[in-house]
């Protein structure tokens, strides 16, 4: 029967919950005329009138307050508020005729009871209907505990009542004073009996309704809930819930953030937008992971132009219909430049900036997964190495002011062609910097002894991008929805992780900080277990891991070995002792590199093996070019 009320058309449904409230007026004005006569009542004489009075002035004032836009199964207190406005209005101005009119066998005070039995039969037919329209949750399998009993909570709470794939299970909350209260019926319970109240209450889910604790607050409440078999979600940030892009009731999965272990590091605001206000800035690979991020932090800084440089035509249009989309709402006022052109071609390149003269170019166009590079050789030199050589060579030739590498912890002692050529790259820049001649060839005028690079270069290295394309989050995430297994490479495999933002905040902040020559790194604090990860990310998930211990696990993990080129343990520092600078985590490294004489000849034969696609040579000449790098002269296969 549920059903079929619900499936009626709004029409007939209006018609009906009127025609409830007229019979629920007269049966309100029988009632005030019984109890005021102390006996039954039948109406005589004026009384009829009263009666046809009740209905006649009612349906006019509910229809003006809205009543009947209200759907009764997502009724909440604003409606049962305006409910009471609106009889409220009315039983005055049914107090008011009876006061004025003075008729004989009508007692004055109908106009008193009549509205309060009203507002109380009126109410309750709203209650019950929300109560018999929205039943019971159909799924009860997602039990859930909400983490904060705060306003979020509470909010969250109200808002589930017509979310009907959850049962909601209790509150869990740090203040102690909280504990052993109430929220609707509720009970709020202290998260040091966690473990016990898990268990007793069958709870699969738990929400962390905590949208202004700190990240590492909510770490270690993840952390402690990593030993339950539940599955943890979260609720959007302030921000997202102020701009009313998300509201409480949407649920996300953990924030790759959470899943980090150690607190987002914040950006000098002073250093993030210095010197972009009003340029023309150029960003390449802008529709990778980190070059869009790159662009996003970018147009809020107030650059007067922002030329987007990809050659993936579907990335380059994603990220510009993202970034115009802003531009329309009013975010920014940047004007955007997609171009589509690859680094590796000079002409294309120097085409753009002699056209648009940009000020500053952060090039994070490379190619970066490794057994990609590996199987690839030729390829990911051409782009990584000499697609730099370009942007140097083009943004010394238009004067650009600022020129910012991004770079990798691989090319630390790199193992791998990926990491090897980024520390070609990043040499490029130390020894044009350094060179007291000018680079390719230029012929010093007369009288000139000595030349200065008139664009500041710098590079910023850092470990491995949560969320990016390629990393291990977004994979887990995908292996877990799939049932498994996870692919691990080695148990003990480690590496440094920082967020996109974090990543593309170190970027700016460096361009900013950058007095050429210039290497900044983040400190990162300690590296994580890949093995760690996903095993966090499959309790987080409310499943277990499946090993020889736990044969009736959920998720396997799976090791498949490392891959070509690939370190077990990946480092940041070439050398010792890195240097402050005016930010508490970010350090500048001088690292030894060749000089640009030596280098610039070295780099013939790399250009020339490369092109031949020679693995052999190629790698052979990067083993000249970078101390440590010993490199497997067998062809890698994909």
């Amino acid at each position: 029967m549920r059903s079929a009320i619900l499936s009626w058309p709004r029409s007939a449904k209006r018609f009906f919950v009127v025609s409830l409230d007229l019979c629920a007026s007269l049966i309100a004005m029988w009632l005030a005329f019984s109890l005021r006569l102390d006996s039954p009542h039948w109406p005589t004489g004026l009384q009829w009138l009263v009666y046809g009075l009740g209905p006649t002035l009612a349906l006019p004032v509910f229809i003006r307050a809205g009543l009947y836009r209200a759907i009764f199964r997502y009724t909440g207190i604003a409606a049962l508020i305006t409910t009471g406005r609106a009889v409220a209005l009315y039983g005055a101005l049914l107090f008011s005729i009876l006061m004025v009119a003075q008729w004989e066998g009508v007692p004055r005070s109908v106009g008193v009871l009549q509205p309060i039995i009203l507002l109380l039969m009126v109410g309750s037919s709203r209650a019950l209907g929300w109560f018999w329209l929205a039943g019971k949750p159909r799924n009860t399998s997602h039990r859930l505990l909400i983490y904060g009993a705060g306003s979020a909570g509470a909010q969250t709470a109200a808002a589930m009542q017509n979310m009907r794939q959850y049962q909601l299970m209790g509150f869990l909350d740090d203040d102690p004073n909280k504990a052993g209260s109430t929220i609707n019926g509720v009970r709020v319970s202290s998260p040091n009996n966690l473990p016990e109240l898990i268990q007793q209450l069958k709870v699969t889910d738990v929400l962390l309704a905590l949208p202004s604790t700190t990240r590492q607050r909510r770490h270690e409440i993840i952390q402690s809930l990593g030993s339950a078999a539940v599955r943890v979600r979260t609720l959007p940030g302030l921000s997202d819930l102020a701009s009313g892009r998300v509201s409480v009731t949407d649920f996300q999965e953990l924030d790759i953030e959470d899943l980090l272990g150690r607190e987002s590091v914040a950006p000098l605001l002073d250093l993030l937008g210095n010197g972009l206000a009003g340029q023309v800035v150029l960003v390449t690979g802008a529709g990778g992971s980190i070059g869009s991020e790159l662009c996003r932090q970018i147009v809020n800084e107030g650059p007067a132009k922002l030329l987007l440089v990809d050659h993936s035509e579907y990335a380059l249009y994603a990220v510009h219909h993202e970034l115009q989309a802003l531009r329309d709402q009013g975010t920014h006022t940047c004007e955007l430049v997609p171009l589509l052109a690859s680094v590796v071609n000079p002409h294309r390149i120097a085409d753009i900036c002699r056209k648009h003269r940009p000020d500053s170019i952060y090039h994070a166009a490379a190619y970066k997964h490794v057994p990609m590079v590996e199987a690839n050789a030729g390829e990911g030199v051409l782009n990584n190495v000499f697609g730099t050589l370009n942007m140097v060579r083009i943004a010394l030739e238009y004067g650009a002011r600022n020129f910012v590498l991004v770079s990798t912890d691989k090319a630390v002692r790199p193992t791998n062609v990926m990491g090897a050529s980024k520390r070609v790259a990043e040499q490029v820049l130390q020894a044009i910097t350094a060179s007291k001649l000018p680079p390719f060839d230029k012929v010093l005028p007369e009288g000139v002894v000595t030349w200065s690079c008139p664009t500041r270069l710098s590079m910023v290295r850092f470990g491995n991008v949560l969320g990016s394309s390629g990393s291990v989050i977004p994979l887990f995430r995908r292996q877990i929805t799939t049932g498994g297994p996870l692919t691990v490479t080695h148990p003990e495999v480690t590496r440094y992780f920082m967020t996109i933002s974090e990543a593309a905040q170190l970027v700016l902040q460096a361009g900013a900080m950058a007095e050429g020559g210039d290497l900044f790194l983040l400190d990162m604090g300690e590296p994580i277990r890949i093995l760690d990860v996903a095993k966090r990310m499959v309790a987080l998930s409310g499943l277990t891991v499946r090993d020889a211990e736990h044969p009736q696990g959920d998720i396997a993990i799976e090791f498949t070995g490392l891959r070509p080129g690939e370190k077990l343990y990946e480092e940041l520092l070439i050398g010792d002792n890195p240097l402050a600078t005016t930010h508490p985590r970010i350090r500048r490294a001088r690292e030894e590199f060749c000089p640009w004489s030596e280098l610039q000849a070295a780099l013939q034969p790399l250009q020339e093996a490369a092109n031949a696609n020679d693995e052999a040579a190629l790698k052979r000449s990067l083993s000249l070019l970078v101390r440590g790098y010993k490199p497997d002269l067998v062809k890698t296969q994909c």
